[in-house]
């Protein structure tokens, strides 16, 4: 079936392929070459949605939507990716170079552990709160504007984490670094939901995975590093230079993927409205907190891990640096495999099923191994069990992304902010969690990424359903609801 004549649904709507062509949930490509999004006409409500009986919010009134040529898509593709996955990649810069310095912190500072790894939770709840603010600013005003004041303000903060003389001072400028760098994550899928839809989209948030997947692989390297010619300071002074650099290339190369005419007139009550009819959405937000909850069991590893490591198995910052890059690469294979192999030919559903089985696996392990089930075990059963679990989560992340974002054509700055604030603030609330019986003991931090798995788990059959559409579609067609072109498209 042509593009242009309307929307096709694979199985349940998740972007599986028949005969060999990937099919797109979601919005219409109704611009022809040459086009702007601009000139695009409104996308119809996602077929996705319309499957499972549970429409997603409408659009806001005086909200348009397009869809950009394929011409216009393949022209800034490149440029983008990397832009975007620079933006994608603040968030694991800020943390994981900062992780092997965390024991040298609790020292320079004078104080204990669990103190220390609070400037890891304000950090992160920064994050998770300003894309709240951050996301609805972006729908009405554009993507661009937003994001270069954020890079601004996260250059500001992180400057002054670098001379913070007490670890309360450390602690509330991390809470500003996290509040202006939750522009970059907010805005960025964002941008790829302003340019992509179905299918290409969960290709495109594998392939950010690969980009912004070198970060976490390098970041605890160059942390390691650092540290062997200056103190933890200098960990800042470079996240300052990069916030530089990311501020300068957005402002001079990123195109705005969000034209005038798309854009919402409201103000905070139109927000309000806007992301309350999204949480109304029951599958949207199930592939919500789906992914909140695989998010936090992969940031219990992330805070607890320098202790884990350092503390309890002796390992030097440069061996943890080691192994923390080990993981990366995990990370960013299996999302390789996700988007490359995966992604349209295997529904979307699927393969986040299996994520979630291997993630609560990998967590029932670790747990059984750090209680001391099969006796005293080593560091390399530990590591193994920790870059099962990291590399399962790229079978997770991008999928419950893609998931949900194709449910909201009409607010995806809105949308995008529900998906990083719900991921970083249930991270924020087990981070301190992992510590709390000491740093001796791996067990909090595997009960954590356990009962954090399990929740998933829950979220995903109890609220997203998806052997429910998958009924609905082979018992009898679209709902009354379908548009035409939905209707055709589940004929051909």
């Amino acid at each position: 079936m042509p593009e242009q004549g309307g929307t096709r649904r694979d199985e349940g709507g998740q972007g599986g392929q028949e005969g060999g062509k990937g099919r797109m949930p979601g919005a219409a490509i109704a611009s022809v070459a040459g086009a702007t999004a601009a000139d695009a006409t409104p996308a119809p409500v996602s077929a996705l949605a319309s499957a499972s009986g549970d429409a997603p919010p409408v659009p806001p009134s005086g909200v348009q939507r397009g869809v950009p040529s394929p011409g216009a898509r393949r022209s800034v593709g490149l440029l983008v990716t990397l832009i975007l996955g620079g933006l994608t990649a603040v968030p694991p810069l800020s943390m994981d170079m900062y992780l092997p310095a965390l024991p040298e912190v609790t020292h320079s500072l004078h104080a204990p552990a669990a103190t220390v790894q609070l400037t890891l939770t304000a950090c992160l709840a920064g994050m998770a709160l300003g894309q709240l603010v951050v996301g609805p600013m972006s729908d009405k005003w554009g993507r661009r504007r937003p994001l270069i004041v954020g890079l601004l303000v996260y250059i500001v903060a992180t400057a002054v984490c670098a001379f913070a003389p007490t670890v309360e001072l450390l602690v509330a400028f991390r809470l500003l670094q996290g509040l202006a760098g939750a522009a970059g994550i907010v805005i960025a899928r964002a941008v790829v939901r302003d340019l992509y839809d179905g299918v290409d989209m969960a290709r495109f948030f594998s392939t950010l995975m690969l980009i912004s997947g070198v970060a976490p692989i390098i970041a605890p390297l160059i942390g390691g590093q650092v540290l062997r010619i200056t103190d933890w300071r200098g960990v800042f002074y470079i996240l300052t230079a990069v916030g530089v650099v990311l501020t300068v290339v957005v402002w001079r190369l990123l195109p705005e993927t969000l034209a005038p005419g798309q854009r919402h007139s409201g103000g905070v009550a139109e927000a309000l409205r806007t992301m309350r009819g999204l949480l109304a959405d029951r599958v949207f937000t199930g592939y919500m907190l789906t992914g909140g909850f695989a998010f936090a069991a992969l940031f219990a590893y992330v805070s607890a891990s320098p202790f884990v490591i350092q503390e309890i198995y002796g390992a030097s910052p440069q061996t943890f640096s080691i192994l923390f890059g080990v993981n990366s690469v995990g990370l960013v294979l299996f999302g390789q495999i996700n988007g490359k192999i995966l992604v349209g030919r295997v529904s979307l559903d699927k393969v986040l099923t299996a994520g979630l089985a291997i993630v609560t696996a990998a967590s029932a392990a670790l747990l059984l191994m750090a209680a001391g089930v099969f006796g005293e075990v080593g560091l390399v059963p530990i590591s193994v069990g920790l870059f099962v679990l990291m590399s399962a989560m790229s079978l997770c992340l991008p999928n419950t992304n893609a998931l949900a974002l194709m449910r909201t054509p009409h607010a995806a700055g809105s949308a995008s902010a529900l998906l990083g604030t719900s991921s970083f603030l249930v991270g924020a609330i087990a981070t301190p969690l992992v510590g709390i019986a000491g740093e001796h003991t791996a067990v909090p931090m595997a009960v954590v990424q356990l009962a954090c798995a399990l929740v998933a788990v829950g979220c995903f059959m109890g609220l997203c359903r998806p052997w429910q559409r998958r009924a609905d579609l082979k018992g009898g067609g679209p709902p009354p609801s379908s548009s035409a072109a939905e209707k055709k498209g589940e004929d051909s």
